[in-house]
């Protein structure tokens, strides 16, 4: 099998909620997605996706995934999209860095490989575990109030892992941390994600205020060096996550035991390739999971539920499903959340046919 083009389609997603906020004051209610389609000399085409959380979460942005791909794009075609390890040396080669622009080629030839095998991408990554899977509930950044408020209506419809947005004043995210846990139930979890957002005093002084509350610490400030000496000050339960971009930095954390979970992003490690790979790692050096990306929409949310659901159960601390945010479908197939809970496709491949009508014409085409 053979590439004989690839396509570049531009989508919009609005949020449910009207948007979306989380430290240093940022905030979206759009996101601008990226849809490739890598077509072959088979008459397969395979899908895959890219969405940055706008430009100020990490270093991606939406028009940069769009010009990276018409960069790496023609110096594809031709290469077989089922060898996967060789079409990764051929994108590393082509481009340093950016894995970003990498991750919707990736994920859609591992569309293709499910699809020439006749197998879900879930098999392929070593097969289904259970019949459904956990998810965590984001909470965009409100008052103390609102935020615990939106607790019972997320639990309402299923979810209870809940991530409150956090790594702003403080005493208001003190109360924050605190006003919540006052209305969780038994079962529930509750992650304090600062997404960077502390400096390290403020970080201790937080972690400290609230040692007494059954609550995860998420990636309190931006630097690895850090996150680690806040962790030392602390008996909360860590993640790390922003930090978290390579295989190196999982070894790295392991050896100074500088977390209990991290977050995996497909995106932020250049695809499905490298993410499978930092999860097989994770699971050797028994080292938990949120299996997620950046931010995505159909195609996006199939690829977490296949890396996902081929996770062993007692190494997967949640997941997350994007395409329940954001009032746009553009596909046929894609997983949909079940009282909190998901379930990878079946069907060969991720499972999923994109609209066209909705995706409209490529805005790029090689």
């Amino acid at each position: 099998m053979k590439i004989t083009g690839i396509r570049v389609y531009q989508v919009d997603l609005p949020l449910h909620e009207g948007s979306y906020k989380w430290s240093g004051g940022n905030a979206v209610s759009v996101f601008d997605s990226t849809v490739v389609a890598v077509d072959t000399d088979d008459g397969l085409t395979g899908w895959g996706e890219v969405c940055p959380l706008g430009p100020a979460y990490l270093p991606a942005y939406a028009r940069g995934a769009r010009t990276g791909i018409a960069e790496l794009a023609p110096q594809l075609i031709g290469s077989d999209p089922l060898a996967l390890g060789r079409l990764n040396e051929q994108m590393d080669a082509a481009m340093r860095g950016h894995p970003y622009v990498k991750s919707a080629i990736d994920m859609a030839c591992w569309d293709l490989l499910g699809q020439a095998s006749g197998l879900p991408v879930a098999t392929l990554m070593g097969g289904h575990v259970g019949d459904t899977f956990a998810l965590y509930r984001a909470i965009s950044q409100e008052t103390p109030a609102q935020m615990a408020r939106k607790i019972a209506r997320y639990r309402r419809e299923g979810y209870r892992k809940f991530q409150l947005k956090v790594g702003g004043d403080p005493d208001t995210d003190i109360a924050r941390i605190r006003a919540a846990a006052a209305v969780l139930e038994q079962g529930d979890v509750l992650i304090a994600d600062a997404n960077t957002g502390w400096t390290q005093h403020a970080a201790v002084r937080v972690a400290h205020a609230v040692r007494d509350v059954d609550v995860y610490i998420e990636q309190p400030c931006a630097t690895y060096e850090q996150c680690l000496a806040v962790r030392r000050h602390t008996d909360r339960p860590f993640i790390l996550d922003e930090v978290i971009d390579g295989l190196d930095a999982v070894v790295r954390g392991v050896a100074d035991q500088a977390m209990d979970v991290i977050n995996l992003k497909i995106s932020k490690v250049g695809g499905l390739t490298k993410a499978r790979q930092i999860r097989d790692l994770c699971v050797s050096l028994g080292i938990a999971m949120t299996i997620e990306d950046t931010w995505g929409g159909d195609i996006i949310t199939a690829a977490i539920a296949h890396l996902a659901h081929s996770t062993p159960e007692r190494f997967l601390f949640s997941a997350t499903d994007f395409n329940s945010y954001v009032t746009v479908a553009f596909t046929d197939g894609a997983p949909l959340r079940k009282q909190g809970r998901l379930a990878a496709s079946r069907k060969p491949g991720l499972g999923v046919r994109p609209r066209m009508k909705v995706l409209g014409k490529p805005v790029f085409t090689a």
